[in-house]
């Protein structure tokens, strides 16, 4: 589908708009639209004209421009947005992992500017900035009918300067204010370490340049140490370019196996592919994954699942099929449009729905370390945000819920440990041994190799 637009760029694919990390992309080239539809846009200059000479002071026509595209947008899914010159250019730069700003991911929900997660060991993480946190004002300015760029523009600025924002929380009685020093935001998007008995783990956090090529390099360690599993750890990571998320699934599966495919509104299908020649396919996997799993970690975790290559463990994902293309227009601006769906190698779309892990496990909350503010902050997902698009391969209602009793929101069985979910910030507090998920997940590994080498007498007669 994108070939015969000249693709010039890298697809991305990712969670939301965010003072660091945005949506994923396709750059095509800006085109034309039909005569029919500039037909159609005599009352818009006719209104233009109109303000133009007789509103009560002298407006910028640029700024009106920009203001009614905006506002066209908005009225589309929550992904499609407009980008001015500057947001462009730094939209281009952010894909390497280091970026200024807050570290705030960020969604409209009920209208408002809310917290999607904060980024682990950033400004607003350690300032106590919490998912779920509305954000009423921004240096003093009402939010209320601001767009995420807007807002990602008013939180950016130099390495150094301080900007205070105003959340209203669930469980306080009024605004909480935090001033909070911008920094330079370096995300690392490969860890790994090697665990207990020769298991492997590894976290990816942002699908990012040189993500394959950090795991790549991980890997050959563990190669070394002959490890018998491997977890991979994609909790609260909200996607990023494509084209790692099929080189990860590639380091795991075989030659030529379907990852992902997108399709448009005319149907064409792009397929992406492994292309590893040296896969590593003899040791069992674990992939963790959570609500906080967006987008690029969804394509690999549904990738990983259809084909029977690892367990999924964790918690349904955040459920962002769709696809955004961002086209540059003649005065060095952007437009983000969503113009495809994604789909699993067995033609599921997770928009809404998520990934379903095959065996759910729910991490118990820790004790409030913030000062008895409250407990761990619900974690909203795609089909919560304001427009989000419906699924099209399954019947669902406004909620993101299947039909006919069955709740597609509700992960497969078996089912461990009921306590509510935890918040981002929770999980990087946990020690390892705190850690609930990831100790289910080295026990699975655990009980792997000893089922493996358990062989039944024969039966006697």
């Amino acid at each position: 589908m994108f070939s015969s637009r000249k693709v010039t760029a890298t697809l991305m694919v990712v969670l939301v708009f965010t003072t660091g990390i945005f949506l994923g992309t396709v750059m095509v080239r800006y085109s034309q639209a039909d005569s029919a539809t500039y037909d159609n846009l005599r009352v818009f200059s006719e209104v233009l004209s109109l303000v133009q000479r007789n509103y009560v002071e002298e407006v910028d026509p640029k700024e009106l421009i920009y203001g009614a595209i905006k506002g066209m947008l908005g009225d589309l899914d929550p992904h499609s947005s407009f980008m001015t010159p500057d947001m462009f250019k730094e939209m281009q730069v952010d894909t390497k992992g280091e970026f200024g700003g807050l570290g705030i991911q960020i969604g409209i929900k009920d209208k408002m500017l809310t917290v999607i997660a904060p980024i682990e060991d950033t400004p607003a993480f350690r300032a106590g900035i919490q998912s779920g946190d509305k954000i009423v004002t921004i240096e003093g300015k009402p939010t209320k009918d601001m767009t995420l760029t807007e807002a990602v523009d008013k939180m950016r600025g130099p390495k150094g300067t301080s900007v205070t924002i105003s959340v209203m929380r669930e469980g306080l009685d009024k605004l909480k204010d935090y001033t909070i020093t911008r920094d330079i935001i370096k995300i690392q998007s490969v860890k790994s370490k090697l665990m207990d008995e020769n298991i492997g783990y590894v976290r990816i956090s942002q699908f990012q340049e040189k993500t394959n090529e950090d795991l790549e390099k991980a890997l050959r360690e563990f190669d070394e140490k002959k490890i018998k599993g491997l977890v991979l750890d994609l909790r609260n990571d909200p996607g990023g370019l494509l084209n790692m998320a099929v080189d990860v699934s590639g380091e795991f599966l075989p030659t030529n196996k379907l990852v992902v495919y997108i399709k448009g509104r005319n149907g064409e299908k792009d397929e992406f592919y492994t292309r590893n020649a040296h896969p590593r396919t003899e040791f069992p996997m674990v992939v963790l994954v959570n609500q906080g799993s967006a987008s690029a970690s969804e394509i690999v975790a549904g990738a990983l699942q259809d084909w029977g290559r690892a367990v999924i463990m964790g918690t349904t994902t955040f459920g962002k099929g769709s696809v955004q293309t961002v086209l540059q227009l003649s005065d060095g601006s952007g437009l983000r449009l969503t113009t495809a769906k994604y789909y699993t190698p067995k033609d599921r779309s997770i928009q809404n729905t998520g990934i379903s892990p095959d065996i759910e496990v729910k991490q118990p909350p820790l004790p409030d370390a913030k000062g008895g503010e409250g407990a761990s902050p619900h974690m909203f997902r795609e089909k919560d945000l304001d427009g989000h698009l419906k699924n099209d391969t399954v019947n669902e209602d406004e909620k993101g819920k299947a039909v006919d009793g069955k709740d597609k929101d509700k992960p497969a069985e078996p089912t461990i440990e009921e306590s509510p979910d935890n918040s981002v910030m929770d999980m990087a507090e946990r020690s390892e041994a705190d850690d609930y998920q990831l100790q289910r997940a080295v026990d699975l590994l655990k009980g792997w190799e000893i089922f493996k080498g358990i062989k039944p007498d024969a039966a006697k007669g």
